[in-house]
């Protein structure tokens, strides 16, 4: 198998399955359309399909600069359509952003897409989870801009979201700190038999970044970090 499967400019992949079919989107910053999606039946031979983001009104990149833009799309399938959360930032001062989060959806990943519905402007890097039972939760970051508290990456979190309302719902619920990495951001939750799985970064994105795990039996933890992590880094290597 070729590694990487896209060769070129395509960061922060997330990949989603409907069937037989892969569906991998990724982060374009200040490119427009935003947000390519490449459609693949064997993780092996991908072809460019669409973009998620192709209105203005969905993507508006207006004085949008160098490296901010579209971060870390979230693309997921479920209840007979495709989910795609994303983030635009419009400034960044050290860790200190200004960003929305939207979410629009499709019944063809190829389009058209909806209207974007606006989130919050919490974080960034947000996914959706879809629950067994039906419900559906946003899992974002939070930032703590304050000044002088040292660690600003402040916790994982979660939150409902009601699609029949288009909008989050509920408290936002701080489940997870993260590892002693810090820098804990890019949550993606999963389930299985019975237990729930956070998968972040973790360590900041120079020669420290890792990729860790946590679980809990419960939604809102607590939960146990995997005693290997970080599962995934480069950061003992000569490489960089």
């Amino acid at each position: 198998m070729r590694n990487p499967f896209l060769t070129g400019f395509y960061p922060d992949p997330t990949i989603c399955r409907k069937g037989k079919d892969f569906y991998a989107a990724n982060s374009s910053f200040q490119w427009f359309p935003g947000v390519p999606i490449h459609h693949s039946r064997d993780l092996r031979n991908w072809e460019l399909v669409g973009y998620g983001l192709t209105r203005v009104s969905q993507l508006d990149l207006h004085r949008i600069g160098d490296s901010f833009g579209i971060w870390a799309p979230d693309l997921t399938y479920s209840n007979k359509l495709f989910w795609l959360i994303y983030t635009i930032v419009s400034r960044q001062h050290e860790i200190v952003c200004s960003n929305t989060n939207y979410l629009v959806t499709a019944e063809d990943p190829r389009g058209p897409w909806s209207e974007p519905i606006y989130l919050n402007s919490m974080g960034y890097d947000p996914s959706m989870f879809h629950d067994d039972d039906g419900k559906k939760y946003q899992v974002g970051m939070l930032v703590d801009d304050t000044p002088g508290i040292g660690e600003r990456f402040t916790a994982i979190t979660v939150q409902e979201y009601d699609h029949h309302q288009h909008k989050l719902v509920g408290p936002v619920r701080r489940v997870y700190k993260g590892t002693k990495l810090g820098c804990t951001e890019g949550p993606h939750m999963y389930k299985r038999d019975g237990w729930y799985y956070i998968l972040t970064a973790d360590g900041g994105t120079g020669s420290g970044h890792a990729v860790s795990f946590a679980r809990s039996k419960n939604i809102d933890g607590p939960y146990e970090m995997h005693p290997e992590n970080p599962i995934m880094t480069a950061m003992h290597t000569k490489s960089w």
